[in-house]
Order: structure tokens, then C-alpha cells, then sequence
């Protein structure tokens, strides 16, 4: 039985009320019709599918709309070429997320117990020979001070949090390779019109998408992201594609208001990209400071006589610290804190904030200027924006943030005022000492070296996806009218971003 999707178009039944929803609203948010057409290896060209925009009911009734065709170059991947890639992804971040990782006897993952029982019910069999295949993700420990990073800073909560960094999704790149490059990665192309109505004859042929020959919604259980997919109603595979998922080749016909309003929609999409962008190709450019020796974590619990208890203090309440509370002090007094991470200020004690050299309270846009490619925090975050482009980010670049992010938090936590060593068997780096501040200054350029070409690799998939996703115009529109909460402020003990926003005009 097929299932009329929002847009007019069907789609296979899905296995869930909940898949069905979301797949639609996948299908919305690309309200543009794609008839793909793929050379599959060792097979003719064969139809894909057609999804029909919702954009011609904006057209006038009296005037049939006109009919245009457009090229889209669709690359299909094999299904035993991207399933292995997928397993091997998944295995990765197994292993880099082991330490971390709770039993399955954790109260944390109780809900997923309760699954795990209702999956012997004959109804949900099918779902359980999907899934039987790999071991149970579970969730991250929150006392562990090296992975609870990861909930606490990027929301990676429960067993969805580490499920999400294991699904795979493929190099949006191969949209750029030639035939030749193509065959000799194993791959194929074809260029196939794509049929489109309305007024708008400005509109260029899209770089289509990417098919995942095989591929079926009972990957999304823990293989493949749900969001962008476009399972094909007659079961070849699925598509992902940045052009369509963010609408960047809808028909621009109809009123003007709705014009006006769709354009509205994907400049507010196009932002946070733009953003982000922006921040990586800062910070290569920038030059490196070596002498802030990790002070945030100490500007954290920073308590001199007579002030409140530091409330960040809570972010590691269960760990204890390896010196006194008057070496903690001595230590952030000595010379002042040099932090350019203006995200870590919101975390500083109150009590700290005059003896940052760089303000005692900032705004965002002051983190174009600041952030600093020796920055340890800088490093952690690469793994925030490769995520921010999930699904349209190679999965291979996403789990080599999560190492570099790894990385940078060791040294972080060694070089903080807690007890590690004993509790969890780590090394210290005593930066309250000339040798441990020696220490970390090491460390921390090699982690530098180790995270530069990480951060270009990053850089030119955001350039790659937002020239595939978005429109030159929306791009410059939507640099020159930025979102509110690019104006924000951050001071310690503040909220956050979206909550102390700036009156801007």
C-alpha cells in the first residue's frame, strides 16, 4: 500500500506511524520535484521516483503553469560498498566512545530495556532482526570527566546521543567528480531531467543527490539519519540531497508574499551554516596563544574569601580536587586568565571574570575575533559542526572530530584541578607549576598540528554543502540580515545564547 505524502507524492508504507510523519516532513522541507534517474553498476537506467511540488497549487488557476525541464546529476553507491562503510563507521565510534559508555543494567538506560522487551513481541520482530546484528548502544556516563563533555556541551543524551554519532552518511563531494573519478571509486552517475512547473526560468540544474542503492527505512533504525532521507517509492534505494532538503530549486512562481516568505525561510536556514563557516576559516587564519594553560577549568571553581560558591561548580561536583581550594585561587590570581573561548566564559565563577584579559563579559560575534587555533576548547567543537551538517557530512569526518574532541578533553581534564589519577587512572598535567605549564604548552601544539587539517577538511565541507544547498542570493541575503542570536551575550553565570540576546538594530 502506498501512503500520500504532504506533497502529493507517495512514498513506500512506512513500518511506524512516527516514521511515516517525519519522512513527510523530510519531503516537505524539499518541496521540489525530483524524477532522478540513476545507472546502477551492471544495469540499465532505471526511474527513481517523482516527487511533485506542493508549489503548483500556489499557481494562478486560470493560466496552466508552464512546464520546464532541469538536469540533476544523481551518483549511486553501491549497497555492499556503503553498508561496509557504514559498519566500519559505526565500529569507530564504538571504539572511540567505549570508555564512556554505560552497561545496559544503568538505570540511565532503563527505557532502552523497556525496548528491548517490547521488541520480542511478535510486532515488533522485524524491527529486532534489523537491529540484532550490532550491540546495544547505551548512554554516555555523566561522571565520567573525559565523555561527559559530550552530553553536557553537545547534547548527546542517552543511547540516541551515541546511536546519532554512529549512523553513517556519505561524502557529498563524489557530487563534484567526473565520470571518470566516479568509475574508478567504483561509483556511477547519470544526468536526467528533472520536470518542474511554474514561471521561473532563472533556476540552474541542480548536483541531485546521492542514492544508496538498497537502502530501506529499516536502516534508519540505527544505520543510516532520517532526516534528508527520501526512501524511492519503488524500492531502488534512498536519496539524500542538501539542494532538495533545503527547497534551494523550488519553483519561485505565485504571490509575491509567498515568495517573500519562502525566501525568508531559507536565508533563517542558511545562517547558522554561514556561521559556522565563518568560525573555522577564522581560526585558521588566526594566530595561536600557548600561554592560557587551560584556566577555564580552574576559573570554574575559582572561590576567593567572601564570594558566593562558584555555580559551575555542579559540572563536576563528583570529582575530587587534587590541590586546595588557596592553590586553586593562587593559581587563577598568578597572572589573570588568558581564555579566548568565549563559550567557556558562561562556566567561569562570577568571582573570575574581571582577571580575563579579554573581558569579563562578551558578546558572540566577539569569538570571530577571538577564537584562536591553538584554543584546546576550539578543538572540542569542530565535533559541534560536524554535526551541525548531519546528514550532509561525510561520516568519516564526523568521527574524526569526535577523535580530535577526544583528544583536546584529555588534556583538558589533566590539566584541571581535579583528581583524575586516581579515580579514573589519568595522567596530570600540574600547569599550577613552571613544568606542568611546559607540559600543556607541548601538548597543546601538537594538538594543534593534529587538529589543522581536520579543520580545513571541515572548512571545505561547509563550502561544498552550502554551494550545493543554497542559492548565492540567499547566501548573501542571509549574510546580511544574521539571526538574533548572533547577538548574544556571554558572561559567567549567564544563559545561554538564545536566552541573553542583545537589542540590535
Amino acid at each position: 500500500m502506498k501512503q500520500p505524502t504532504a506533497t502529493g507524492t507517495t512514498i513506500r508504507n512506512s513500518s511506524s506511524n512516527r516514521l511515516r510523519r517525519r519522512t513527510r516532513c523530510c519531503l516537505a522541507a524539499a518541496a521540489y520535484p525530483l524524477a532522478a534517474v540513476a545507472i546502477l553498476p551492471g544495469e540499465t537506467a532505471m526511474a527513481l521516483s517523482a516527487f511533485t511540488s506542493s508549489v503548483a497549487t500556489r499557481a494562478a488557476a486560470s493560466s496552466p503553469p508552464a512546464k520546464r525541464t532541469l538536469a540533476s546529476r544523481v551518483v549511486s553507491i553501491p549497497e555492499s560498498q556503503w553498508r561496509q562503510s557504514a559498519a566500519q563507521h559505526s565500529a569507530r565510534i564504538r571504539d572511540l566512545l567505549a570508555p564512556g559508555l554505560t552497561s545496559l543494567d544503568h538505570p540511565l538506560n532503563s527505557g532502552r530495556r523497556r525496548q528491548l522487551r517490547n521488541s520480542t513481541r511478535p510486532s515488533h520482530s522485524k524491527k529486532k532482526a534489523a537491529s540484532s546484528s550490532e550491540p546495544e548502544w547505551t548512554a554516555l556516563d555523566p561522571k565520567n570527566p573525559v565523555y561527559n563533555f559530550l552530553i553536557e556541551y553537545y547534547g548527546l543524551k542517552g543511547s540516541k546521543g551515541p546511536r546519532r554519532l554512529a549512523r553513517w552518511s556519505p561524502d557529498f563531494s563524489v557530487l563534484a567528480y567526473s565520470n571518470e573519478q566516479l568509475a574508478a571509486s567504483g561509483l556511477c552517475s547519470e544526468v536526467r531531467p528533472i520536470d518542474s512547473v511554474g514561471g521561473n526560468n532563472n533556476i540552474a540544474g541542480p548536483q541531485g543527490g546521492i542514492l544508496l542503492v538498497g537502502a530501506t527505512e529499516d536502516d534508519f533504525l540505527g544505520t543510516l539519519h532520517l532526516k534528508g532521507a527520501m526512501p524511492l517509492e519503488d524500492g531502488v534505494g534512498i536519496v539524500y540531497s542538501p539542494s532538495l532538503f533545503y527547497n534551494r530549486y523550488a519553483d519561485q512562481g505565485g504571490h509575491d508574499e509567498n515568495v517573500a516568505e519562502e525566501r525568508r525561510t531559507k536565508m533563517k536556514a542558511a545562517g547558522p551554516f554561514q556561521w559556522y563557516r565563518s568560525i573555522l576559516s577564522n581560526t585558521l587564519d588566526s594566530e595561536p596563544i600557548f600561554h592560557c594553560h587551560g584556566l577555564h577549568e580552574w576559573a570554574m571553581q575559582y572561590h576567593p574569601e567572601g564570594a558566593d560558591p562558584p555555580p559551575s561548580g555542579k559540572y563536576q561536583s563528583h570529582m575530587p580536587l587534587r590541590v586546595s581550594r588557596e592553590v586553586i585561587n593562587a593559581t587563577v590570581e598568578r597572572r589573570g586568565i588568558h581564555c579566548t573561548h568565549v563559550d567557556a566564559l558562561r562556566f567561569f565563577a562570577p568571582s573570575a571574570a574581571p582577571l580575563n584579559h579579554h573581558g569579563a563579559q562578551l558578546e558572540r560575534e566577539d569569538q570571530l575575533r577571538l577564537e584562536q587555533r591553538g584554543c584546546v576548547h576550539a578543538h572540542m567543537d569542530l565535533l559541534k559542526i560536524s554535526m551541525r551538517l548531519q546528514p550532509f557530512v561525510d561520516a568519516s569526518l564526523v568521527a574524526d572530530t569526535l577523535e580530535t574532541a577526544l583528544i583536546a578533553r584529555h588534556l583538558d581534564v589533566e590539566a584541571s584541578p581535579y583528581d583524575v589519577k586516581t579515580t579514573y587512572g589519568l595522567d596530570t598535567v600540574a600547569v599550577e607549576t613552571p613544568e606542568g605549564r611546559e607540559e600543556y604548552r607541548r601538548r597543546q601544539k601538537e594538538l594543534m598540528k593534529l587538529a589543522s587539517p581536520v579543520r580545513k577538511r571541515l572548512l571545505a565541507a561547509y563550502d561544498a554543502f552550502l554551494e550545493l544547498a543554497f542559492d548565492e542570493d540567499i547566501l548573501t541575503g542571509a549574510d546580511r540580515n544574521p539571526a538574533p542570536e548572533r547577538f548574544a551575550r556571554a558572561e559567567p553565570g549567564g544563559a545561554p545564547w538564545r536566552k541573553n540576546l542583545i537589542a540590535h538594530s
